[in-house]
Formats: C-alpha cells, structure tokens, sequence
C-alpha cells in the first residue's frame, strides 16, 4: 500500500482526543486527514480480544464505508496490578459519556481494594491502515510507566493524567502535546508505520 502526498485519510475515530494525536502526526506527511464523525460514519461495535483485532475491525469499516483509505487506533491503558485491565476495555471503563475522571478513579479503587503497592502500567496503541479494497497493515507501540494519584494536568485526554512515564517525572497531560507527540505509544506505532513507507514521500 502506497499513499502520495495529497491523499485524502479517514482518521477511523470519534474521540476528538485521538483524532486531534493523529492528525497532528500525519500533518508533516502531506496526508489530508478526515475524522469519521465528519463524514458521519457509523463506529461499529469493537468485538475483538486485541488491540490490533479491534483496530482492523475499524479501519476497515471506514474505509469500505468511505471509499477511502482510512486509518484506526486502538489503544488503551492496562495496569500490571489489575491483570492487565482496563486493557482494551479502557474506553469502557470511562462509561457511556466517555467520562475518563470515572475509569480513573475506578483504577485507583481497585488498586486500594487490592492494597497493591505496584503502580506498574502501559499504554498500548495498535494502529491499522486499510485501504479502499479492505487490504489492512498494522503497528503496535508501547510505553512503560507508573500510575499516579490525584490525576495532574489539563494536557492530553483519557488517563494521561495518571501516567508518569518511565524516565519522566510528568504525566502525559502536564507534557506539552509535542513533547508527547514525540514519545507516546501512537508515537511508536506511528514510527513504524511510517518506516514502512506506505507514505511515498515521507521519509
């Protein structure tokens, strides 16, 4: 799969938050990016046990769906202490109006309920590209930290504000969206994905 500079890309997402992360790394590539909820695309029920299962699911249903190419995260927080939870039920745990302060108080009682003493987590993000005929590639990256309460910062959106990453003292939101940009997990994916050179021109 190859796209030339000026393609148009479906961003496969409703979270603004997201939608905002990628566009911001695709908007050096010459890639015209598209958020699903502007073409009012439907998000179809995420039904896999991966991340990456999930973001196939969804990258392919917006680009069938669009007649475009079309790009999909799945990403999610999972803490070593709560066997890996939320994991790729993390923006569940936010509930239906997608409330993150709920999720992330709900992980600081469990780990209480727990006494855990290990605030070890991860945040994981698969990225998937599908083009147009429903052929998908994908790219997972990851990055390592430590949980912290109260959430701090007004930066970011989902549980950045309880992530510290390993080497930094700051969460995700008290970062500046560039310093971020440049060590997150979409970050990762992102690297790899455009190491693959499925951008023509952006490397």
């Amino acid at each position: 799969m190859r796209l030339p500079r000026g393609s148009h890309l479906v961003v496969a997402s409703h979270n603004p938050g997201k939608v905002r992360e990628i566009k911001a790394l695709l908007g050096p590539h010459g890639i015209e990016p598209i958020g699903a909820g502007d073409l009012g695309l439907s998000e179809p029920d995420e039904t896999e046990a991966t991340f990456t299962g999930n973001a196939e699911l969804k990258a392919r249903a917006a680009a069938l769906a669009s007649g475009h190419f079309a790009l999909a995260d799945d990403s999610g927080l999972s803490v070593a202490a709560l066997n890996g939870a939320p994991g790729i039920y993390s923006a569940r745990w936010a509930g239906p109006t997608k409330d993150f302060a709920i999720a992330m108080a709900r992980i600081e009682r469990e780990l209480r309920e727990k006494a855990a003493t290990d605030y070890a987590a991860w945040f994981t993000c698969a990225l998937s590209l599908c083009s147009p005929h429903g052929e998908t590639q994908s790219f997972v990256g990851e990055v390592h930290g430590t949980l912290t309460f109260p959430p701090r910062g007004d930066h970011g959106f989902g549980y950045d504000p309880i992530f510290v990453a390993t080497g930094m003292d700051v969460t995700f939101a008290e970062m500046e969206p560039h310093k971020k940009h440049a060590m997150s997990h979409r970050a990762l994916a992102f690297e790899k994905l455009l190491h693959s050179g499925v951008f023509a021109e952006s490397l």
